[in-house]
């Protein structure tokens, strides 16, 4: 099961306050245990919002919007991918991880889909479009 571990924004993360050293060193050791323990995809943490954009949909028209965002508490700061055997499982290890911010903080833990999650309406050649599109980004060199 792979799970998305989404790091809540903060007043001082929106304000672009940077972790202090110790808390990287902190953060780095926990990395560490995550990828040994083969659990971590992927993880990186995020700019604030004054530099990200939201493109609104309705119907066919599209409409950009760009940041700083208003309500800190629906921002996202950072992310882990992890893949578990459980939710139980991604519990535990957020419960290991050191508190992401100066204060409190929330770390949020969401399920991701996988391809059985969709049922029918998935049919063959989406699964096959869906592998061949994940082979291809598997091979494609970083930038």
């Amino acid at each position: 099961m792979r799970f998305m571990i989404i790091v809540k924004a903060t007043k001082d993360s929106e304000a672009g306050i940077m972790p202090s050293e110790q808390l990287l060193t902190e953060m780095g050791k926990f990395n560490e245990e995550l990828v040994k323990a083969g659990v971590m995809l992927a993880g990186e943490g995020l700019q604030p919002s004054s530099k990200g954009a939201r493109v609104r949909f309705s119907g066919s028209t599209r409409t950009v919007i760009d940041g700083p965002f208003a309500e800190t508490k629906e921002l996202i700061a950072g992310f882990w991918l992890w893949q578990v055997k459980s939710r139980a499982e991604a519990i535990e290890w957020v419960k290991r991880c050191p508190n992401p911010m100066k204060g409190e903080s929330e770390i949020e833990i969401r399920q991701v889909f996988e391809a059985d999650d969709f049922g029918a309406e998935f049919t063959p050649e989406l699964r096959e479009q869906e592998e061949r599109l994940r082979a291809q980004m598997d091979k494609k060199p970083q930038k």
